[in-house]
């Protein structure tokens, strides 16, 4: 760490007091990280971890690399510019243009949100034994108590949301020493680092379902929403220091940001990468070992309790609920921001809640009466996820190798090449996702 950069004028070097110094700007990463960490990843960490074993652990090491990326390059666009990605699309592109993409990114955050409430629903009935329904209402008045928060605070809001990441961690803590002795570590660190798409196994759905899990971790990790929630929460640590008079003085303070924004994002993605291993690994240890095919988070949680023993399925609940509950707060921070910034009015963030919700609750009001199933939500979400992330990471990349935008933080050729990769791997791969979803035949399945 770089003592001009990190530290205060006179102060020693010392370990503490580099922590000192990033403890402040610690924080807006991990609400970024909550996005990583929702249902839909959940269904999808499950579902692979009981079919496939470990064998697909290095997808989520491919992702977490992806996800890092993308999300730095966020919020760097939000404290250089000091403007959400939003803010910057309504600026930089025309009025036509922006609003299409406003209309596109709204739809997908939509079908986003919709997927993390019914998470927080199923978290309150498979705890509590309660119909669905009734659950999601009290989903809805529990997101409005933490978002309240928020018209008092930014730090005691976030406090709350760290609250609920760390208890989806202490919970798979806890599943993970559950299942200790049934892990077998080799196969672990064979999975995370050598690259494999296994056969299909004799409980698998299809002979290329190794490579849809597959595309579907790859291409659902980097949400829309996440990086214009990242370039928007990253303003809270811009201009926290009282002693910037002169333009450069603000170029030092802004190469801290920016540096402590890489570290903040580091800690708290990889954190999320490693709860979503825990994820897979307790999958693999449990339902692959037994031969049990999981086809719902419900599933998997009545599964656990004559594996593990009747505390395990309790703590899952407890964890999913953490995660729908949080993921639904810091999706409709991040809808807020997305309204405002590409309409350039301000609205409640009590509002959007309230307007989002209407539609998750009429479609978890007809589920039971449809036959849809919790899976199937989680799909449709993420194919609009996949219909609408170009639309988010290409403008992202746009922004950030602007000269005129990002002065010396602009983008350097190594820098654009990886995040190029990234998007046109990102794209390609939602593509495949789609064409499959929708019936097409993956190019390389094994028949």
């Amino acid at each position: 760490m770089h003592p001009n950069i990190a530290l205060a004028p006179g102060r020693p070097a010392t370990i503490w007091n580099r922590l000192r110094a990033f403890a402040p700007y610690l924080g807006p990463a991990f609400l970024v990280s909550v996005g990583y960490m929702d249902p839909g990843n959940w269904g999808t960490n499950i579902a692979g971890g009981a079919a496939f074993g470990y064998s697909l652990l290095w997808v989520l090491l491919l992702s977490n690399i992806m996800a890092l990326i993308l999300q730095m390059l966020a919020a760097k666009l939000g404290i250089v510019t000091g403007r959400t990605l939003a803010e910057n699309c309504r600026d930089h592109f025309s009025k036509p243009v922006a609003i299409a993409l406003w209309i596109v990114v709204e739809i997908a955050m939509l079908a986003t949100d919709m997927a993390e409430f019914l998470g927080a629903a199923l978290g309150f009935k498979i705890l509590f034994h309660i119909p669905l329904f009734p659950a999601a209402l009290i989903t809805g008045v529990v997101v409005f108590l933490v978002l309240a928060i928020y018209r008092y605070g930014f730090r005691a809001f976030e406090g709350i949301v760290l609250a609920m990441v760390a208890t989806v961690g202490v919970c798979y803590v806890i599943e993970i020493s559950t299942v200790g002795g049934l892990i077998h570590w080799a196969q672990v660190l064979h999975g995370v680092f050598i690259p494999t798409l296994p056969a299909r196994p004799a409980f698998a759905m299809s002979s290329d379902a190794s490579i849809v899990v597959a595309i579907g971790m790859l291409g659902a990790t980097v949400m829309p929403h996440n990086l214009f929630l990242h370039s928007g929460v990253i303003k809270t640590r811009v201009g926290m220091e009282n002693n910037i008079d002169t333009p450069g003085e603000r170029d030092v303070h802004t190469r801290k940001v920016v540096h402590f924004s890489v570290l903040d994002s580091l800690l708290a993605l990889n954190i999320a990468w490693l709860i979503n291993s825990a994820m897979i690994i307790l999958a693999a240890a449990t339902f692959f070992r037994h031969g049990i095919a999981v086809t719902s988070l419900e599933q998997a949680y009545a599964t656990l309790k004559p594996l593990l023993g009747a505390a395990a399925p309790t703590v899952f609940g407890i964890a999913l609920l953490a995660a729908g509950v949080s993921s639904s707060v810091t999706g409709t921070l991040a809808g807020q921001m997305v309204m405002e910034g590409f309409l350039r009015r301000e609205f409640s963030v009590l509002l959007r809640r309230g307007l989002t919700m209407v539609p998750a609750l009429i479609v978890i009001y007809l589920m039971p009466r449809t036959g849809w199933g919790d899976t199937q939500i989680l799909v449709i979400s993420q194919v609009c996820l996949s219909l609408a992330l170009p639309f988010v990471v290409i403008p992202l990349l746009m922004f950030t190798r602007r000269k005129d935008l990002m002065r010396e933080h602009v983008n350097k050729p190594f820098t654009n090449a990886i995040a190029g990769a990234c998007v046109a791997l990102i794209i390609a791969l939602n593509v495949l996702l789609i064409w499959h979803t929708f019936g097409g035949a993956l190019p390389f399945s094994q028949g």
